[in-house]
């Protein structure tokens, strides 16, 4: 595969001891896109790369003449091997120099491979996300071959005092989160409650559990599940990232909606990360969310932080990942 990379330049696989240096890199790129909360320490993203990637044929790294890592790429594969995710980072200081083209024509190249895997009636796309202002990195995917489908806002909320107490609807309440007993329930509850969000695969157990249960993404004591006699309702699981509180997954099941809460679990959570010192919340959310959770985000005092544009190339149509 030639990559027209400039003399100097190397497109290689990535290696455990480029791990500091990609922290780096994404630190760089975050902060140069205006959201440096959404850059991850080196702690997690090795958390990431043992939990989800082979580092051997799905991870890249572009080095200039020096070595510096000013390049990188990942390649991921939902159940199924339809849906197909990257992400891809480039230095500030090295845009304009075919170092996306050349890290995105690897990424396509490993697309095309796993596509073999995939069920053949199976729609098959890959997708990458970027900041709404990333002219560059869209102008580089519309140029291979990527459409602009959907867009995401990471919100945030900078608590001044104590959030308001929950109200939750009559008979709710949260109970500790106990793993031996609480996992399996907590993953079809979430699972339920995410159904029919765009573009969702329900993975396996085993999958759910292995990313949930990563040492850096896990915090149990912020697990908040909000029980209705011997049944769960809905899942608020929240745990530290990039040094603020992070919702990661808050899901309500679908006989529990229109009651308010969603509102009590978000609203509670707030209020666990205050107690414990934590001010400044975070969460991701897909803009056209069929739940109205855009809107519940922006009561509760929410305001869009950045906004991200999703990128799609599809290599063959057919039924959607996901669909029976």
């Amino acid at each position: 595969m030639t990559n027209n990379l400039p003399p100097g330049f190397t497109l290689r696989n990535a290696a455990w001891t480029d791990l500091e240096a990609v922290t780096d890199l994404i630190r760089a790129v975050c902060e140069a896109d205006g959201d440096p909360d959404d850059a991850v320490p080196a702690s997690e993203l090795k958390s990431e790369w043992e939990a989800n990637f082979n580092l051997d044929t799905d991870v890249w790294v572009v080095t200039d003449s020096t070595g510096k890592v000013v390049g990188y790429e990942e390649f991921f594969a939902h159940p199924g091997h339809a849906s197909l995710q990257g992400d891809g980072y480039v230095h500030p200081q090295f845009n304009k120099m075919g170092i996306g083209t050349a890290l995105l024509r690897a990424l396509d190249q490993r697309a095309r491979l796993e596509m073999d895997k995939a069920e053949p009636d199976l729609r098959v796309f890959l997708r990458n996300f970027m900041t709404i202002g990333d002219k560059d990195g869209r102008a580089l995917h519309e140029n291979e071959g990527f459409k602009a489908i959907r867009f995401n806002w990471s919100m945030r909320i900078k608590l001044d005092g104590p959030p308001p107490a929950p109200e939750f609807p009559e008979g709710v309440e949260i109970r500790p989160f106990v793993e031996a007993d609480h996992l399996y329930p907590a993953y079809e509850a979430i699972e339920e409650a995410f159904a029919d969000h765009w573009g969702h695969i329900k993975p396996s157990f085993e999958e759910w559990k292995k990313k949930r249960l990563a040492p850096e993404r896990y915090h149990p004591d912020l697990w908040f599940v909000a029980w209705h006699n011997n049944e769960i309702a809905g899942v608020s699981i929240c745990r530290m990232r990039s040094g603020i509180g992070w919702v990661g997954s808050l899901g309500v099941r679908r006989k529990w909606r229109k009651q308010g809460l969603g509102m009590a679990l978000l609203q509670h959570s707030f209020g666990e990360f205050y107690k414990r010192g934590e001010t400044v919340i975070g969460l991701g959310v897909d803009a056209s969310n069929p739940t109205g959770a855009t809107r519940l985000y922006e009561r509760a005092g929410m305001h869009i932080e950045t906004e991200y544009v999703c990128y799609e190339k599809e290599y063959r149509p057919g039924r959607e990942p996901g669909e029976e």
